[in-house]
């Protein structure tokens, strides 16, 4: 098994799918379970996923997308449009406690209170400060980097993609009735004839992006 040291030196942005192969219901399943499973600001959790396979779900997200990205689309196995909310309502804020409660993570009915209570003026600030679409955004980008690197670790390769038409997609989506927009898609699958796997990997070196505080 790789470390995660490794599968960040291999993994590569997939440029071209092998349309033939396609990925089991069991790994897709272990993918969906990993962005379920993806951490966010005070277990706000402010997403929606929309997982594609056929060739209808392909046909029908294509007019929101580029032509140099409509290969990705075509030759994939599956698709995720990633989603995350631009407004929650109190009913939302109260699900997500209930939901930590039942699954043990208060031992006392004040901390549930408290962190509930906490957790929705958070948002409620970020509302406020105009920024509460950007900032659910910036959590689906942790859910986008902890796909890429499972769909690596399963072997399985993978594009992120934001070279796409947003409001067309929430509009095929019908999203704008759901208080969700499109953040981006991953697609995945297995590579054919990749040369962009053949480049080798370029970053910039760590003491250009590093400073120490110490």
């Amino acid at each position: 098994m790789q470390s995660f040291l490794e599968i960040s030196k291999n993994r590569y942005t997939t440029k071209h799918y092998d349309q033939d192969k396609k990925i089991s219901q069991k790994d897709i399943d272990t993918l969906l379970e990993i962005a379920r499973l993806t951490p966010s600001a005070v277990n706000i959790q402010p997403w929606h996923f929309y997982v594609g396979s056929t060739q209808k779900a392909k046909d029908l997200i294509l007019p929101a997308i580029p032509d140099f990205n409509i290969p990705r689309i075509r030759d994939c196995s599956h698709f995720i449009v990633l989603c995350s909310k631009t407004k929650m309502t109190k009913d939302e804020y109260d699900a997500l406690t209930e939901q930590e409660d039942k699954d043990g993570r208060f031992g006392d009915p004040k901390l549930k209170e408290a962190i509930g209570s906490h957790r929705m003026e958070f948002g409620q600030m970020h509302e406020k400060l105009g920024d509460f679409s950007q900032w659910t955004a910036k959590q689906v980008y942790l859910v986008m980097a902890a796909l890429l690197y499972g769909a690596a670790s399963m072997g399985i390769d993978s594009t992120p993609i934001e070279g796409m038409d947003f409001a067309k997609a929430d509009e095929i989506l019908r999203l704008k009735d759901t208080n969700l927009q499109s953040v981006g898609i991953v697609t995945l699958g297995y590579r054919k004839d990749d040369s962009n796997a053949l480049r080798p990997k370029s970053r910039l070196a760590k003491e250009t992006i590093i400073s120490s505080l110490d």
